[in-house]
């Protein structure tokens, strides 16, 4: 299955089917649909920025974030805009190609913080870098402003399927979730929607999940799977361990049912080891994220991904700009007149 062929009415069982065969049919099936759509040794890297942490009204079981759930995460305000465009700066230095900002919001309000959110997208999307958000529920007016002020893309999970959701969350209905998808897709910004694994869901919970993403039409363009990080003090902190060639299956699962999206290796990657990893990218992942945390959550530091990239012999997607001619090319580096941060 290539771009000009792509499926949105995938049935559960046609899911299990493809879960369930042979692995190293699975693998191949994978890589092969993998390949016909993106450079099969290119890992586009991401840097997630929390700019604004904890106190979160919602109720989520696997969030340290969230105001009901005694954990270390003190709630801080949002971050001076210089703090954050200093980070944004540092993240393309670091090879980053897409800079997300992250809010423990239920949902976004109106008003003064809001508009300088609007006004960090604008700098850092003219220094060249993609830009995402995820600040949590979105009017059709908010998205709109977003992608005016240049967000290139818009994060809200869906978490899991709709019948294990109300499970872990009960703050927020699943129809509320799709429902901002909805605006973000309406605002014409690309959507960022996947899940977590580990958090005490049945397989066909997780085959559900991917179901919900991969009917969306279009799919969407980043699906981020997760690992559980179970933090102390959440409800989900004593649930156990994902098996690691399930983690790839669902990877794999993932790339063959929506073959144009990016599948992005998010939070959990430091307990996983390099051959883990690895296999995730044969499977199909072809997107990281960079830094030592993401949101609140520990992460492998740069270093430590540049060195695995370089082991496997494949290599980061380098910064997509526009010369003055408006073509696009690609280069490390940022024409001097938009770089601005």
């Amino acid at each position: 299955m290539i771009a000009d062929n792509l499926k949105y009415n995938w049935s559960l069982k046609e899911l299990q089917q493809i879960y369930n065969q042979p692995f190293p049919d699975l693998i191949f099936q994978a890589q092969t649909i993998h390949r016909a759509n993106f450079l099969p040794t290119e890992i586009q890297r991401s840097t997630l920025l929390s700019i604004k942490t904890g106190g979160c009204t919602e109720n989520c079981k696997y969030c340290p974030q969230s105001a009901h759930y005694e954990t270390n995460v003190k709630a801080k305000g949002l971050l001076d805009t210089e703090e954050i465009l200093v980070a944004a700066k540092k993240a393309k230095a670091d090879g980053s190609s897409r800079f997300c900002m992250g809010a423990a919001w239920r949902e976004v309000k109106d008003g003064k913080q809001f508009d300088q959110i609007l006004d960090v997208v604008r700098e850092v999307s003219n220094s060249g870098l993609e830009v995402c958000c995820t600040l949590g529920m979105l009017t059709k007016e908010q998205a709109e402003k977003l992608k005016d002020a240049g967000c290139h893309a818009y994060n809200h999970n869906l978490d899991t399927s709709p019948e294990f959701y109300k499970e872990i969350i009960s703050t927020r209905t699943y129809d509320d979730r799709l429902n901002t998808l909805k605006n973000v897709r309406a605002s014409g910004m690309t959507v960022c929607c996947g899940g977590i694994l580990g958090m005490g869901e049945s397989l066909d919970d997780r085959l559900g999940l991917l179901k919900e993403l991969a009917t969306q039409n279009p799919h969407p363009e980043s699906v981020p799977i997760n690992l559980l990080v179970k933090v102390e003090g959440t409800p989900l902190e004593k649930e156990g361990d994902v098996d690691p060639l399930d983690f790839v299956r669902t990877v794999a699962t993932a790339r063959i049912i929506m073959p144009t999206s990016y599948v992005r290796l998010s939070a959990g990657r430091l307990s996983m080891t390099e051959e883990l990893q690895a296999l995730c990218f044969v499977a199909g992942a072809n997107s990281i994220f960079a830094g030592e945390k993401l949101l609140t959550t520990p992460n492998p530091e740069v270093e430590e991904d540049t060195r695995l990239i370089k082991k496997l012999g494949m290599s980061f997607k380098k910064l997509e700009i526009e010369n003055e001619c408006g073509v696009s090319t690609q280069s490390c580096e940022v024409v001097e007149s938009r770089a601005s941060i």
